[in-house]
């Protein structure tokens, strides 16, 4: 049989039971404290990792939405469901994890920018076509039913 380092090099799935049985039966002399740390570590940052790639997604349809007339007619529908599900997803991290929302505020710019940047290449619009500033509130990201009225074919 494998010893703990070489179990969680070659069978993470029988290292987590492993570590998990032995933190049940109180042997905490044999657990490898430094890779339970580690995952720890990587399951938070798998959550901001989340955060922000719904809140950029969300982003881009959002922009395509507003901006990406030509498209619209065709689109619409589907940037719509991808905006919905996207605030849903989002909503239901936070409510899993409500100390994510300052994370959600401090990083709301950045992604905006980021989806900015990615709806740019995807629509092939010019970058003065999109604003600078986001075009949401955060409230208003995570509002299932907003859609800005200031959006010129809504």
């Amino acid at each position: 049989m494998l010893d703990s380092k070489q179990l969680y090099e070659q069978d993470f799935y029988l290292w987590i039971t492993t570590t998990i049985q032995k933190i049940r039966n109180r042997d905490f002399d044999s657990v490898e404290w430094e890779n339970v740390l580690e995952e720890l570590e990587d399951l938070r940052n798998e959550r901001k990792n989340e955060l922000e790639s719904r809140l950029m997604i969300l982003f881009e349809h959002l922009l395509k939405l507003a901006y990406w007339h030509e498209e619209i007619a065709y689109n619409e529908r589907g940037w719509k469901g991808t905006i919905r599900e996207q605030r849903k997803r989002l909503n239901r991290l936070l409510k899993k994890n409500p100390s994510l929302k300052p994370y959600l505020i401090e990083v709301f710019d950045e992604m905006y920018l980021d989806a900015r940047d990615i709806t740019i290449d995807k629509t092939g619009l010019p970058p003065d076509t999109f604003p600078i500033k986001p075009i949401v509130t955060v409230e208003q990201a995570l509002d299932e039913a907003y859609l800005p009225v200031s959006f010129p074919h809504l």
